[in-house]
């Protein structure tokens, strides 16, 4: 940890940023998640579905951004290699070989569900953490990834 005057303790700095860096892995995986399925889909709906994969993609480059800024404030030190990436990901691996819009909109409905359980968590660790900005923060990025995670799903409500 790097020294800080702010008023948190060190020990709570600490469990905070390990915290932070954990969701900062998925927020990477998931923004690179959006970018391959961007790139790769295929099908009717190809426009709209990529555009919709870059706005995804779009949204947890911003979450990627607050969550490693949020990090480095406290005194750590942001893990945003790929190794770091791939070793801290919770997220399920993509699967690469997909090319259907209808298979692609399921994979990232995966991947945003399994990325805003992980951060609704984390508001609850950082409000028993006495981290009330932590805490507004993982609010702030789990309404925007609900938002999308509706977004992706309705595609996969249709009646078509």
């Amino acid at each position: 940890m790097h020294p800080s005057r702010i008023d948190i303790p060190t020990k709570t700095r600490q469990q905070v940023v390990k915290l932070l860096n954990a969701r900062l892995a998925d927020a990477i995986d998931l923004s690179l998640q959006a970018k391959q399925a961007h790139w790769n889909v295929k099908g009717p709906h190809f426009i709209a579905l990529h555009e919709l994969f870059d706005k995804v993609a779009e949204h947890a480059e911003e979450h990627v951004d607050a969550i490693a800024e949020r990090i480095t404030a406290l005194g750590g030190t942001a893990y945003g290699t790929l190794r770091a990436v791939s070793a801290g990901t919770t997220l399920r691996a993509w699967p690469e070989k997909i090319v259907s819009g209808r298979q692609h909109v399921d994979a990232m409905a995966v991947g945003l569900a399994q990325f805003g359980k992980a951060a609704r968590a984390a508001i609850e660790i950082a409000d028993d953490l006495d981290d009330e900005v932590t805490a507004d923060l993982f609010n702030e990025i789990t309404a925007s990834t609900d938002k999308d995670l509706w977004f992706v799903e309705a595609h996969l409500q249709a009646d078509e």
